[in-house]
């Protein structure tokens, strides 16, 4: 079995390769497939504080805001708001109906915004991890 350390650690080292991915995938052009992994990026990050903070094992959910409020993460509303539009690119990216109109939206600009947000909300989470 993992220690708390080991799952922390795996939950880091595979959201940094999702990090790694999403910049690939925003600089050659794939916004939607950014945004998807952008998400992951959050996603495995708050995974790794709920199981520093609540338990081993991590909630298998892919709602942001909610993996956030079962880890008792203090959240700003702007920070909620955030996770709450990043949850939505999971779905928007994986689903025909959706993903029609997500590849519209999702231009450089958009996308552009988005991958700065997740970057600052990363460097901000990962400094909560650590602590």
């Amino acid at each position: 079995m993992m220690s708390r350390d080991e799952i922390i650690k795996y939950w880091q080292g595979s959201s940094e390769l999702d990090f790694e991915a999403m910049e690939t995938l925003f600089k050659n052009g794939h916004f939607v497939w950014a945004l998807f992994v952008g998400h992951l990026v959050v996603e495995k990050l708050l995974k790794a504080y709920y199981v520093k903070k609540v338990d081993f094992d991590s909630p298998q959910i892919h709602n942001l805001l909610k993996i956030a409020e079962k880890a008792q993460l203090k959240l700003s509303d702007d920070q909620k708001v955030f996770l709450d539009e990043v949850t939505t690119f999971n779905i928007q990216a994986r689903y025909p109906d959706f993903k029609n109109r997500f590849y519209r939206k999702a231009t450089r600009d958009f996308a552009e915004r988005y991958i700065l947000k997740i970057r600052e909300f990363r460097e901000w989470l990962l400094k909560q991890i650590n602590n």
